[in-house]
């Protein structure tokens, strides 16, 4: 996982008469920032930031994860600003660097990242104790998914967006995730990008065994399952695109989830 402080400087402790005020544009570590404890701490969120729903309900909106409103966050005078480089843009985040005093650069690349965010976080806004109990948490669900037995590895086509229609690399954490129950990503050939597009052909299709449509951040539905498999003709169905994209606290109960995606 790369921890990158956009200001260049070494993150300390908050003394325990500093009260933070912080700006997450990450949705899942805004979740992972509430279940630190931390809710009466954050000071704004995106409009994609919707868990835990009754608590995030409170807290202003800033925009969205590439839309952010910048004189808004700048009214509210945050001392820290939570981001991820794969879901916000650089040019708004080195703007927002210019008058929020600590920047935490987030990008999680695998499941075992997750332990190591929970103690940054927790060590950064001193809640150490929570930040391990959820460290305990997370590897319980590693723990019961890797004594599962082995499962037959097969190729997948995870899908998150169609026209044009989109996959993931192999270098995500999506694809990691589902390599813990033998689900290998389809890798588009010839493409360096970790969100290439894809055009469906019969040479795709007979490179892999079945087809998972995301819930995130396309919205498939059961509808679009019955088209692929008409036209395919391989195996297709939704997937919880939460479960198996959102690092943080929800990756304790995506590993959960990832016991029950077995082989069909």
């Amino acid at each position: 996982m790369k921890l990158i402080d956009a200001l260049g400087a070494e993150h300390r402790p908050l003394s325990a008469h500093e009260t933070p005020r912080i700006v997450s544009l990450v949705p899942s570590l805004t979740e992972l920032l509430c279940d630190l404890g931390l809710a009466g701490c954050l000071v704004g969120r995106t409009g994609f930031c919707i868990h835990p729903a009754d608590t995030v309900r409170a807290i202003p909106k800033v925009g969205g994860t590439k839309d952010v409103n910048i004189e808004k966050i700048r009214r509210l005078a945050p001392t820290h600003l939570v981001v991820n480089i794969d879901e916000n843009e650089k040019p708004a985040v080195d703007t927002l660097a210019a008058f929020i005093p600590s920047v935490i650069v987030t990008h999680p690349l695998a499941p075992r990242d997750n332990p190591g965010l929970y103690r940054l976080l927790g060590g950064i806004f001193n809640a150490r104790p929570a930040a391990e109990r959820l460290c305990a948490a997370f590897e319980k669900e590693y723990a019961a998914l890797a004594a599962l037995p082995p499962q037959p590895v097969r190729t997948v086509l995870y899908c998150i967006w169609q026209d044009p229609w989109m996959t993931v690399s192999r270098d995500t954490y999506i694809a990691r995730m589902l390599e813990l129950v033998g689900m290998r990503q389809w890798q588009a050939p010839g493409s360096g990008k970790r969100y290439p597009a894809f055009a469906w052909s019969q040479a795709l299709a007979d490179q892999v065994d079945e087809v998972l449509l995301s819930t995130e951040p396309y919205r498939f539905t059961e509808a679009h399952v019955d088209a692929i498999e008409n036209r395919t003709g391989k195996p297709a169905r939704l997937v919880d695109g939460e479960m198996l994209s959102w690092y943080g606290s929800r990756a304790i109960e995506g590993l959960r989830y990832l016991r029950g995606l077995t082989a069909p």
